[in-house]
Order: C-alpha cells, then structure tokens, then sequence
C-alpha cells in the first residue's frame, strides 16, 4: 500500500539454488492459485491505479539476479550480459 502512497518498494527473494525463488517470485499463470508475488503485486497496483481519479503515477521495475557476485538484468534485451 505504501507504493500508491508514493514510496519506492522492493521485493528481496534470497536463498540456496533451487529453493524455490524464481518460483515464489514468477508463478505461474495456470491455475492462478500458482501466480507468483510479482504477477500479484502488479494486478493489485493496476487495480489502484484504474480506481484512482485526479492522480497521475509512474512505474519502474526492474528484475535482477545476483548470482556468485555477478548481477544481470533479467528484464534486459540480453539476460546473459553482466551488469557492472
């Protein structure tokens, strides 16, 4: 809630490989029961945003990955490529 109020958010997943973090993050979409935190978050701050009136928002997400201390964009157009 505090995002509609204007402060930034984050959603920090940490954990060994193959715990589960890309899942609890992504979902997936079929069942809906399966979607992840970031489908789930973005439909709630649409949801506010289409019954907001006389108010104007930006969004700006990002999805990085941290790996062996490597960082990558996975929203980039090459998700392979390191980020300095």
């Amino acid at each position: 809630q505090g995002v509609m109020e204007g402060y930034n958010g984050t959603i920090f997943a940490y954990g060994q490989t193959g715990s589960g973090k890309s899942f609890t993050m992504q979902g997936i979409a079929d069942p809906s029961s399966q979607k992840g935190i970031i489908p789930r978050a973005f439909e709630h701050i649409f949801e506010s945003v289409q019954c907001a009136e006389n108010a104007k928002f930006l969004m700006r997400a990002s999805y990085l990955e941290i790996y062996n201390e490597d960082i990558r964009d996975l929203l980039g157009a090459d998700t392979k490529q390191k980020l300095e």
